[in-house]
């Protein structure tokens, strides 16, 4: 049986840890020190570090936990990563038999260009997607284009409804705080809302989501629906109703929110 745990770290960081009994692999390390007191804690060998792209909260780690444990790093290809000992791409899988758990990569550019994202269906479906999708949101884009995020989030949404969003980031309540003012008559949204508040009020995360919920909710993954799309236009007077114009002028409403 394996568990997938969420280290706190910095102000909203989460950085996963995958393990069984024994064996752990670590998932976008922004800090060491609380990835090591954990893996003490429960007495796990570090057997790998996967990364899914450069931002310094995902990677500032890396180094120490190298320190505590020589592993394989697992990342793009990017210059921004020099621990990077494996580079992968595009349908390249990553096996770890120790755990029997096997990772599919998915490149994911937009939030940076380097972005990928590790999605495994067994032993249950989960997507570890870094700062690409969000419960209820996306990530901004710093060095790809809209059109690129836009793709990207449209290839995650393709997988299995009840694959388990492990995002890097406790954004929830303000994502689905934007999400409302888009979609207000969302009645889905607004029993999220409630089930999210309730959660962070006993300092639970709100991560894991599911695919199949963020279908529901979250309007970047929406851009087709109607209610969306006469939102967006009312609020920028965005002309063009598809749904790459209509991704576009949402993301940078949630911009400026």
């Amino acid at each position: 049986m394996l568990t997938v745990h969420p280290v706190a770290a910095f102000k909203d960081n989460y950085i996963w840890v995958i393990h069984d009994r024994n064996a752990a692999i670590v998932i976008d390390p922004g800090a060491a020190l609380p990835v090591i007191e954990y893996l003490r804690s429960k007495q796990l060998q570090l057997i790998a570090i996967l990364i899914t792209h450069h931002h310094h909260d995902h990677t500032g780690g890396v180094t120490g936990l190298l320190q505590f444990s020589g592993v394989p790093v697992y990342g793009p290809h990017s210059k921004n990563i020099s621990a990077i000992t494996h580079s992968v791409l595009k349908k390249d899988e990553v096996a770890f038999p120790e755990l029997s758990l096997t990772l599919t990569v998915i490149e994911v550019p937009g939030h940076t260009l380097d972005h990928i994202a590790y999605y495994a269906h067994q032993p249950f479906d989960m997507l570890f997607c870094g700062d690409t999708l969000f419960a209820c949101g996306c990530g901004r884009i710093f060095e790809g284009t809209a059109e690129q995020m836009y793709r990207s989030l449209q290839e995650l949404s393709q997988l299995p409804d009840d694959t388990l969003i492990y995002c890097a980031h406790e954004y929830t309540l303000s994502n689905i705080k934007f999400a409302r003012v888009v979609d207000p008559e969302n009645d889905t949204l607004e029993a999220f809302e409630i089930t999210a508040q309730n959660q962070r009020d006993q300092n639970i995360p709100t991560v894991p989501t599911k695919l199949g919920n963020e279908k529901s909710t979250n309007p970047f993954l929406r851009c087709e629906n109607r209610e969306i799309i006469a939102s967006v236009q009312s609020h920028c007077g965005c002309l063009q109703p598809d749904p790459l114009s209509i991704f576009t002028a949402l993301r940078n409403w949630k911009n400026n929110f």
